[in-house]
């Protein structure tokens, strides 16, 4: 049995871009200078693994069965946005500018980690978008590569099945001046460049 600080120290490397050093900075960090924040950590983390769940429609975590954003009759239920991750959904929400229902799929298909199709759960969403409600399936993929061809790959399996399928545009952001912007940005923005 390793000894608690080392157990510490190699538990806090789970977490994405924490290596030893930053591990070790952050267990002694909570050893000498803040035991509440440690034990409210440590509770917190207990609890969440413990009561949070997916959500049956969305995928996202959730305490119940159905999280409040798929019950809310606010929603748009002929609009599904699918999102790689849940801080995408945060985004989204926070952007105000959309009001449909969402998918996450907690991950983007990536043949060199090992993740496809089945790995983030692409038979769940299949069967959301094809509940009869859903009209149009807004694919909100980060544009990435491995984003990119998981976006082709769901708006390929839902070719003939009468939803619309759309993607996000990509540009130029608000505020951003051209000669700022990268070569393959611009050029996108170009290219998806609409009528005035």
């Amino acid at each position: 049995m390793k000894p608690p600080l080392d157990e510490l120290i190699e538990s806090l490397r789970c977490l994405p871009g924490i290596g030893p050093k930053s591990a070790q900075r952050m267990a002694y960090h909570l050893l000498q200078h803040d035991h509440a924040g440690a034990s409210r950590l440590a509770s917190a983390l207990s609890r969440s693994i413990e009561k949070l769940r997916h959500c049956e429609k969305c995928n996202s975590f959730t305490e119940d069965e159905i999280c409040g954003l798929c019950r809310s009759e606010r929603r748009d239920p002929s609009q599904l946005c699918v999102v790689e991750m849940p801080q995408d959904l945060l985004m989204m929400e926070q952007a105000q500018c959309y009001q449909g229902l969402y998918f996450v799929l907690m991950g983007r298909i990536s043949p060199l980690d090992g993740i496809g199709p089945r790995e983030i759960r692409l038979d769940r969403l299949l069967k959301r978008a094809r509940d009869g409600m859903v009209k149009e399936l807004i694919l909100a993929t980060n544009f990435t590569v491995e984003g990119e061809a998981t976006a082709h790959y769901i708006g390929e399996l839902l070719k003939g099945s009468g939803i619309k399928v759309s993607r996000i545009a990509r540009g130029v952001p608000v505020g951003g001046e051209l000669e700022h912007v990268d070569s393959g940005t611009l050029a996108q923005a170009v290219f998806e460049r609409r009528e005035v």
